[in-house]
């Protein structure tokens, strides 16, 4: 019987090689088709047709590949997946993953979002790359700030820290699973996040709606005497916009954080 390896993780001709080779010794485990270009000296399109079909390297998207570690096995390619944080990276700039999939990664919250949320400063329709979605959160040049990087599959990761995670979230709750997410994120792990950066990130945002929506989830969850700090001396604007992004434009009016509320925040059902 014919060997199935010999279907499979074929030898490799020489500007193969030397292109996995170099790109190994850069530490690049994911590299563009310009990358690939700069390595051989002329067009690369050849050499990449073969790694493909020898299931040495898999297309992530138009000019995009992985190289496939050998541990994946004998089928290579069709084993392999990319984590989709490594694929946000290459996808725009300047960006950060953020939002819900930044909830997630810090440890948040337990739900795992659909999407992989990417703030951006370009407007960008959603994408899905090798099976999983993108959606891209448009902000301006100003709230591009409090990130870190997190180093996934030996690529660093532009991310936003815990307490930018929550600014952002509190700016877009529809990007974050809805203001009850972001209540309970609060909630559970208020002694892991520094109000006083909280507050800097929020005046630095300029949005005063952050702070409403923030000293109602603070009332709604008894942690207000707490961390009042947090709120003192601004003064919130006159306008009422919704507490929560994904629902209904109606609701009761808060006079003290001049919201309109239209959702229920309520612990005791976090519990279960």
């Amino acid at each position: 019987m014919k060997d199935i390896t010999e279907d499979y993780r074929k030898g490799l001709g020489k500007r193969e090689s030397l292109l996995l080779s170099e790109l190994a010794r850069q530490n690049k485990s994911v590299f563009t088709a310009g990358e690939a270009k700069k390595v051989l000296g002329a067009d690369p399109y050849v050499a990449l047709h073969n790694l493909k079909r020898k299931k040495w390297v898999l297309a992530v998207k138009g000019g995009l590949y992985a190289i496939v570690p050998l541990d994946i096995g004998a089928k290579g390619a069709e084993n392999f997946i990319v984590h989709d944080f490594v694929v946000a990276s290459y996808l725009t700039s300047p960006y950060y993953v953020g939002m819900w999939s930044a909830l997630n990664y810090h440890g948040l919250s337990d739900q795992i979002p659909a999407a992989v949320f990417i703030c951006a400063t370009k407007a960008k329709k959603p994408l899905r790359v090798s099976n999983a979605s993108f959606v891209f959160v448009h902000l301006s040049k100003a709230k591009f700030f409090g990130t870190e990087k997190a180093v996934i599959e030996g690529r660093e990761i532009n991310i936003s820290d815990k307490n930018k995670t929550m600014i952002d979230c509190l700016d877009h709750p529809e990007h974050a699973g809805g203001i009850d997410e972001v209540a309970k994120a609060i909630y559970f792990n208020h002694e892991e996040l520094d109000f006083s950066k909280i507050r800097a990130y929020g005046l630095k945002t300029k949005n005063v709606t952050v702070f409403k929506r923030l000293g109602f989830i603070l009332e709604a969850t008894g942690l207000f005497d707490r961390y009042a700090k947090v709120i003192a001396g601004i003064t919130l604007t006159k306008g009422y916009p919704v507490l929560d992004k994904l629902g209904l434009k109606k609701g009761k009016s808060s006079e003290r954080w001049k919201l309109l509320v239209n959702t229920d925040l309520d612990p005791k059902r976090w519990m279960y």
